[in-house]
């Protein structure tokens, strides 16, 4: 192949690892992220950028520090680019770094009856089986179910210590929710601040587990506490007088020493402070015979020992500077005060309001073994993470077997804490020292076996990223011996970088062989080890069996460019982001479009890849996206801001998204403060299931506002989308009273309208609608109004109204009405004309399944079915086509099909709606076994499911007569 390349290309000078013609691995190990950036740790999170390197506009060259400039100035013909055309042989598929059952249905449903057993049992164990779900789902890769195991857990935690590190895993998923200024970590909640992360209710909760209806933080004050009776005296003529509280009590009997000076007591009260206190004044010891005692060698000074005598009389430290109240709790400790350390912990514990006082009162929970104290410490160094790690000395106590063992004594080491702790160290850096220790630590807390295989393969994923092949070999070969079937993959794989390559295909074709339905992953590992027509034979198997699995596409789509078929390549690379926008799968189509000197279509993939992370690094992670679209600056069409309003307009008309999403990168990297555009790129995000990226734009957005009635808006879709909706209402209403805008009455009918509503509220919502578009905005904008009134009135069996707002939101371009439209057909009897309204749609949006899926809801069988193998190809996550067929195998009594079709989106996409199904089916076939089965897993992704759990109730009926 022949390729033609510019200067600006041909002189980017990347290190010698990439001099060769050579691609290593674009995916790193590690959970799957949108990262792809080629850092080893594989966090989804921008990292630091190598030292800077600058561009020469001279001769278009990047310089780095330690390569000496190209001195051609002119173009030649050459068969590689110089920072290597991508290699096949060199790729490497992602090791996730996560349990990942293969039997992904059976666990499932096993997690469901542990968690229904110890909810019916009243069992402790609750908190731990929602980790485990927790770490089930990881796999599955589903946010909100991972939101919600951990919600789950929370509720359930048991005592102080969990609570704190529940809450603060939640506060730290929903970080990028957070507005500027983000409050201080142990601030007090507000209003919309979920009750499940509150740092006052997690360690201060009354109840043991559930949630309180009301935070700790808005409590109302309590009532005062009624004054204890007044003391009375006796005095020497025998009347009874009333004693002030700056008087001594005449009861005095007990002295303590310290030093030069004499603390005054009653024995009485200092005796009931413990048992051994009760012995030692009024037991057979010598002290209960003498009025004064000598303290001085017991460790508190004469200024604690009073605070002890005030606390023995009135059971209160709150008027204790800390100094005294740490006397108090060291005096409690030493002779067995449960009351008074039970005090002192809880006060101490309510003086963290932050890193600082966490960092002078740790030592001192720490030593006299305060569980609370300890908590509230440990709460503020947490809600720090990732930062917290890099303080060596919070480093000290989180990741060492001694700091283990302090927080142990002190009831605050956890697997729940150090899971956390290593899923945030795996994050940010998956090759470091911290995140190894962290692992072993999370390894010594393990007791449970999924917990063990958790630990043990995650280590041999640290061990194998850093290139210590042999301990990865082992810590892999112990998660195997613990169950987890998925870590033969890691052994073979370290095998493999040991020199052993028969002996990790032996292993791998050993996994194959011994499984009746083998998992996508088994193939995919085992074309490791393969070449030639044996290994695409794997490969295709993989995505056969597990579509959503980048790598087989990747390898394929290199191959094809080393075969001279760029076009191919290019084509095969874009079947998984047509239904995944991954960055390292984008960065090589990207890489292919500069193969082929399409730059305009390299420079709109770069963009996309920066709108989902903008600190990503191209090529093996050695230079920055934007360096790479100022050295092709020079050969891409350059418009104003203008121009892309214009290319905005066509590319969200043709229903380019990606396209969409680079022309606002574009016109974001002229204007970075535009908090319109800013919201619009969030928009686009959530169209393509970006939820992460999509609320840092929104967060964005509002923090670049410059007016207070922009700002309300964004504000109140980020609470919108946290589930505030009432809130987001508000946070409406108020911007409408500033300015009346389009995104104000816009949100305010979106917020209002998610919810089921009669006819009148309905036509409200309308009213709001047609508000929005009498204020200024776009015709994008207006179009989606009008689209939304058209589906409105469609709900209110008002045909006309709707087609007429379809038909004016298709004369301003906004081409998704043709979808609206055709369902307003559809409902007027007229099928054909709803098949020729989409069709329009599948003609525009070329490629787009939802197109595809929609259109069979209007077509003969035949064509519907066409349709639907259509989509499925185009995105076989979507699960309607998969559950459309399965139902048309069962109208034709082909029973077995039918199970099958199910099972084969099941393997790879655990659904919610397809288990619901197949149970039905089994329920239909007399199968109780594999009713409950798929039941019990549908009921595990959903325990609200009123269909789902009619039917396992059923099932579950007739099982125990058979039991």
């Amino acid at each position: 192949m022949t390729n033609n390349f510019l200067t600006t290309i041909k002189s980017l000078k990347l290190i010698e690892g990439c001099k060769a013609a050579q691609l290593y691995a674009l995916s790193s190990l590690g959970p799957v992220s949108t990262s792809g950036s080629g850092d080893a740790g594989g966090s989804g999170r921008p990292q630091p950028p190598p030292p800077p390197k600058t561009i020469s506009l001279r001769s278009g060259s990047l310089y780095y520090p330690h390569a000496a400039p190209s001195t051609s100035g002119a173009f030649t013909p050459e068969h590689h680019l110089p920072c290597g055309l991508p290699v096949a042989d060199a790729l490497e598929p992602t090791l996730d770094a996560c349990l990942r059952p293969v039997d992904h249905v059976g666990a499932l449903a096993a997690s469901f009856r542990r968690v229904s057993a110890a909810t019916a049992g009243g069992d402790d164990d609750l908190c731990d089986a929602y980790l485990e779900q927790h770490a089930l789902f990881q796999s599955i890769g589903d946010a909100r179910l991972l939101r919600r195991s951990l919600r789950a857990a929370r509720v359930h935690a048991d005592d102080p210590h969990r609570r704190v590190v529940l809450a603060a895993w939640l506060r730290y998923e929903r970080r990028e929710d957070e507005l500027d200024p983000a409050p201080p970590p142990l601030a007090p909640c507000t209003a919309t601040t979920p009750l499940l992360e509150c740092p006052r209710a997690a360690v201060f909760a009354s109840v043991s587990s559930g949630v309180e209806p009301v935070c700790p933080c808005r409590r109302p004050p309590p009532t005062p506490a009624t004054p204890p009776p007044q003391r009375l005296r006796r005095n020497t003529s025998g009347a009874v007088s009333e004693m002030s509280e700056e008087e001594e009590p005449e009861t005095n009997d007990l002295w303590f020493i310290i030093g030069e000076e004499e603390v005054a007591c009653e024995r009485s009260c200092i005796a009931a402070l413990s048992k051994p206190l009760n012995t030692l004044l009024y037991g057979g010891f010598a002290e209960a015979q003498r009025d004064r005692i000598d303290f001085s060698r017991d460790g508190i000074t004469a200024r604690g020992m009073r605070a002890v005598a005030a606390y023995s009389r009135h059971g209160q430290v709150d008027d204790f500077p800390p100094d005294i109240i740490s006397q108090l709790l060291a005096f409690a400790n030493k002779f067995c005060c449960d009351g008074l350390k039970a005090a002192c912990d809880n006060k101490l514990a309510s003086m963290v309001r932050g890193v600082d006082d966490a960092h002078s009162l740790i030592e001192v929970g720490l030593e006299e073994a305060s569980h609370l104290l300890v908590a509230s410490c440990l709460q503020a160094f947490l809600r720090e993470l990732p930062k917290s790690l890099t303080n060596p000395d919070i480093a000290r106590l989180l990741c060492t077997p001694e700091g283990r063992e302090c927080l142990d004594i002190a009831g605050n080491a956890s697997f729940a804490l150090y899971y956390f702790l290593s899923y945030v160290a795996m994050e940010q850096n998956l090759k470091s020292n911290t995140t190894v220790m962290l692992l072993e630590r999370l390894n010594e807390c393990a007791e449970l076996p999924w917990q063990k295989q958790l630990a043990l393969h995650q280590l041999g994923c640290v061990m194998l990223a850093r290139g210590e092949f042999e301990d990865a070999q082992e810590w892999f070969e112990a998660a195997v011996a613990e169950g987890h079937v998925y870590s033969l993959a890691g052994e073979a794989r370290a095998k493999y970088k040991r020199g052993h390559k028969y002996a990790a295909y032996k292993l791998m074709n050993s996994v194959v062989g011994d499984y009746e339905e083998p998992a996508g992953w088994m193939y995919q590992e085992r074309s490791l080890y393969c070449v030639g027509k044996e290994k695409q034979s794997d490969l295709q198997s993989a995505t056969e069996l597990d579509p959503t699995m980048t790598f087989p596409y990747k390898y394929r789509a290199c191959a094809l460019l080393e075969e001279d078929n760029a076009a191919s390549a290019i084509a095969e690379i874009s079947k998984v982001i047509g239904f995944k926008m991954a960055t390292d799968c984008l960065e090589l189509r990207a890489w292919f479009y500069l193969a082929l000197e399409e730059y305009e279509l390299a420079v709109q993939d770069v963009r996309a890849i920066l709108t989902l992370d903008p600190g990503y690094m191209m090529f093996h992670g050695r230079m920055h996206g934007e360096q790479l679209i100022e050295l092709l600056r020079g050969q891409v069409q350059q418009w104003d801001m203008a121009d892309c309003w214009m290319q905005l307009y066509d590319r969200w008309s043709a229903v380019d998204d990606i396209g969409s999403l680079a022309v606002v990168q574009q016109m974001l990297s002229r204007e970075p403060g535009n908090s319109s555009l800013r919201f619009r790129q969030s928009l686009l995000l959530l169209r393509l299931n970006c939820q992460k990226a999509a609320m840092r734009s929104l967060r964005y957005a509002r923090n670049s506002s410059v007016h207070e009635h922009e700002r309300l808006v964004y504000e109140g879709w980020i609470l919108y989308d946290s589930g505030h909706r009432d809130e987001a209402l508000a946070k409406a209403e108020q911007s409408i009273s500033l300015q009346r805008s389009f995104e104000a009455f816009f949100l305010k009918a979106y917020a209002l309208g998610d919810s089921s509503l009669d006819t009148e509220s309905s036509l409200s919502v309308v009213q709001l609608l047609e508000h929005a578009n009498s204020c200024a905005s776009d015709n994008l904008r207006k179009g989606q109004a009008y689209n939304n009134m058209g589906s409105i009135f469609v709900d209110c069996d008002m045909l006309d109204e709707a087609a007429e707002c379809y038909g004016i939101a298709l004369n301003i371009k906004h081409t998704r009405a043709h979808q609206g439209l055709a369902r307003v057909h559809y409902l007027k009897n007229r099928k054909q004309a709803a098949f020729d309204e989409m069709t329009k749609l599948v003609q525009i949006a070329t490629n787009s399944a939802s197109a595809y899926e929609k259109r069979s809801e209007y077509g003969e069988r035949d064509a519907a079915k066409n349709d639907l193998n259509t989509a499925t190809l185009l995105d076989p996550t979507r699960t309607y086509p998969y559950r459309y067929r399965a139902a048309v195998l069962m109208d034709e009594n082909k029973e077995e099909e039918a199970i099958a079709e199910l099972s084969g989106a099941i393997a790879f996409k655990p659904d919610l709606q397809l288990l619901h199904l197949r149970a039905a089916f089994f329920d239909s076939m007399g199968d109780t076994a594999s009713t409950m089965r798929d039941c019990e897993a549908a009921l595990c992704l959903d325990p609200t499911n009123g269909d789902t759990l009619e039917l396992y109730s059923k099932a579950s009926a007739r099982a125990e007569p058979e039991s």
